[in-house]
């Protein structure tokens, strides 16, 4: 490429930068405001990315944004009193650093009739009909498309809803479904993706029983000792029992079994850490969210943070993402003899490594790099679009042993992939094997990941975050902006 293309190139390169274009069918609306009509040269490269993605893995399409993070939803069942309460608390706290709420289904009690409330002890609480799971099915639905609801608030002594006041339950990462018929109804069942079951002894439920009706609910023991008789354990045998063939796990004495509750928990977290996009395409891998993760992710999302701070906080975040990469490279096994004379079998680090910045804004992540590892080599990538025709302008330099190496692509942003799969193609040309390419970037768009992962299977793809999508602009939503602007101070 002569100097002054080359040049030109990397004059234009601080503007705007996309990573190409994207599919039709995709588009998410636009932000507010006045948007430009596509060009003809984006409806035919739409029509070329289509067909390229038409030959990815089965069910690999978008279906919309909305569907690729949804909460976890667990159920917990089990007699009355068995511990079902206690099992949530405890798994809530041990989700400390996740969203979570607890849906009671006593909370959905239909409100007795004067006739009905004058001759309550004769009512059966524990009867599928005594819920008003129409109202649990609406207000689940809405807590799966992760929109805040009303939950109802059940006077128990009263036998009433109270009609004035309501819960507000906000959209979580993980929404938790208890109560004794909550496995009865199969449009329930349909909504979980993880069904407990709380086995705890007949007796000891009793004994809870009588102690929570009395003390919380004023009702005497006579009373709780005739209810029981006469509705609950009937009702336990012929809906409770019967539904527990259900559960996916079954917790024998509740919340004293910590070992199954950790394990449970375990479960969750994994679930949790793995976008619906990584259950399509097994290369992606997503730094595993924590409130810290998702503080910093707001701070330099927000557009009125200052450019010291934004870099600030970008950096802690790529560093992040950096340190996750490298676990996926290689290593071998090695032993060493410590300062105490004491032998420590651990790993060697793989030596031919490279790193590849995506100009300009990939170079944003070589410092975490070469913070991580000591004198390593880095190339760069840059690629630019010019006019309407679709033409790329690729300047490289490159280490001259990089096909030896395994390469850590760098690029904070992916959007459409297009940019993404220009680089891996040189790469690819140049000799680097597909499976020794790891992919690093801050924040990635479903359509680039589709279409990075379809064409490139063998990969790695690391991301701190999957966001919603893409506008009319291709710009990511809700994204960073420009993020080499914002990161080098270039935005005013």
């Amino acid at each position: 490429m002569p100097d002054k293309a080359v040049d030109d190139a990397m004059e234009s390169a601080v503007g705007a930068h996309f990573s190409g274009l994207r599919l039709e069918a995709l588009r998410l609306p636009a932000p507010s405001g006045p948007s430009s009509p596509p060009s003809a040269s984006s409806s035919s490269a739409g029509a070329a990315a289509a067909a390229a993605l038409s030959n990815g893995p089965a069910g690999a399409d978008i279906a919309s944004p909305s569907s690729l993070r949804q909460p976890f939803v667990i159920g917990v069942s089990g007699g009355t009193a068995s511990g079902k309460t206690t099992v949530c608390d405890m798994i809530i706290q041990q989700l400390h650093d996740h969203r979570v709420v607890l849906v009671n289904q006593d909370s959905f009690y239909r409100g007795l009739t004067a006739e009905e409330s004058a001759s309550a002890q004769d009512y059966n609480f524990d009867h599928p009909d005594a819920f008003d799971t129409e109202q649990l099915l609406e207000c689940m639905g809405q807590l799966k498309r992760a929109l805040p609801v009303n939950v109802p608030i059940y006077d128990f002594k009263n036998h009433r809803r109270c009609s004035e006041r309501f819960r507000k339950v906000n959209a979580s990462d993980v929404i938790i479904l208890e109560g004794i018929l909550v496995f009865h109804d199969q449009r329930v069942r349909n909504l979980m993706d993880m069904k407990i079951f709380v086995d705890t002894d007949a007796d000891i439920r009793l004994a809870r029983r009588i102690r929570r009706d009395t003390v919380e609910r004023g009702r005497d023991v006579s009373s709780v000792l005739d209810q029981c008789g006469r509705f609950v354990k009937p009702a336990f045998d012929d809906f409770v029992l019967p539904s527990k063939k259900y559960a996916d796990v079954i917790i024998p004495r509740g919340g004293d079994n910590h070992v199954a509750i950790d394990l449970i928990v375990q479960h969750i977290r994994t679930k949790l850490g793995m976008h619906d996009l990584c259950k399509v395409f097994r290369n992606v891998f997503v730094v595993q969210s924590t409130f810290q993760i998702r503080g910093m992710h707001t701070l330099i999302r927000d557009r009125d943070i200052t450019t010291p701070d934004f870099v600030f906080y970008s950096d802690r975040l790529i560093r992040l993402v950096v340190e996750h990469g490298l676990g996926h490279l290689p290593f071998t096994e090695k032993q060493i003899l410590t300062p105490t004379g004491s032998v420590y079998t651990g790993v060697d680090f793989c030596k031919k490594l490279c790193g590849v910045s995506i100009v300009r804004s990939g170079e944003s992540m070589e410092n975490a790099l070469r913070a991580c590892c000591k004198g390593i080599k880095i190339g760069k990538i840059l690629i630019h679009r010019v006019g309407d025709n679709g033409q790329q302008l690729i300047y490289h330099k490159l280490p001259m042993d990089i096909d030896e190496r395994h390469v850590l692509l760098l690029d904070p942003v992916l959007g459409t992939g297009n940019s993404a799969n220009q680089a891996i193609d040189l790469l690819r040309r140049k000799g680097v094997a597909e499976e020794r390419i790891i992919f690093l970037t801050l924040i990635a768009a479903p359509e680039g990941i589709q279409c990075v992962c379809t064409r490139f299977p063998k990969l790695k793809l690391v991301t701190s975050e999957i966001d919603t999508g893409l506008s009319e602009e291709f710009r990511v939503i809700p994204g960073l902006g420009e993020y080499g602007d914002r990161y080098f101070g270039t935005d005013n």
